[in-house]
């Protein structure tokens, strides 16, 4: 399969589903998957977002060696929300390695605290810089205070569920 004129010729979950098939847990169909999310086509970098994130659910391993990269990409304020969206719901889904835990935290929290964000991307930021912050108590104390700052304000229901949700998750921490 020519996973580059596949997601140039179509944009649907059963294409999706069908590159998730193709590459299964195979390193080097994610590479060429992962070479075209890190292209400069921003149309096609969206479009492979979305296996991305369902292929880390699967086989969280093939995912690791792009950690710092897709961060990267993350920090990227020119990439459309569905790339942020698709990497945060990657990330949601696995274990962070402790060495990117600060730097990903730190982007989740921008995500959380920015309402210009979708809710989507923001209820993603949310799960994710929960996960990090269980294994923490200090981080989970400070994002606990971050998640009650939200409360005061009117929020979209996704957000109200996640925080919900994320300050139980978090109130569990001795």
């Amino acid at each position: 399969m020519n996973i580059r004129l596949k997601l140039e010729n179509e944009h649907s979950k059963s294409l999706t589903l069908q590159i998730v098939d193709y590459i299964g847990n195979d390193s080097k169909k994610f590479k060429e998957l992962t070479s075209v999310f890190l292209s400069s086509d921003n149309r096609l970098s969206q479009r492979a977002a979305w296996p991305i994130s369902y292929i880390a659910s699967a086989h969280p391993e093939l995912i690791k060696p792009y950690f710092g990269i897709f961060i990267k990409k993350l920090r990227d304020n020119s990439q459309h929300p569905a790339i942020h969206r698709n990497i945060l719901r990657a990330f949601e889904e696995i274990d962070i390695p402790e060495k990117y835990q600060a730097e990903l935290l730190d982007e989740c929290v921008k995500f959380i605290t920015a309402s210009h964000y979708p809710a989507a991307v923001r209820a993603f930021a949310i799960s994710v810089a929960t996960n990090i912050s269980k294994q923490h108590k200090e981080l989970a104390n400070e994002l606990k205070l971050i998640f009650n700052e939200l409360t005061q304000y009117p929020q979209q229901p996704a957000i109200r569920v996640r925080v919900k949700r994320s300050m139980n998750e978090l109130g569990k921490i001795k």
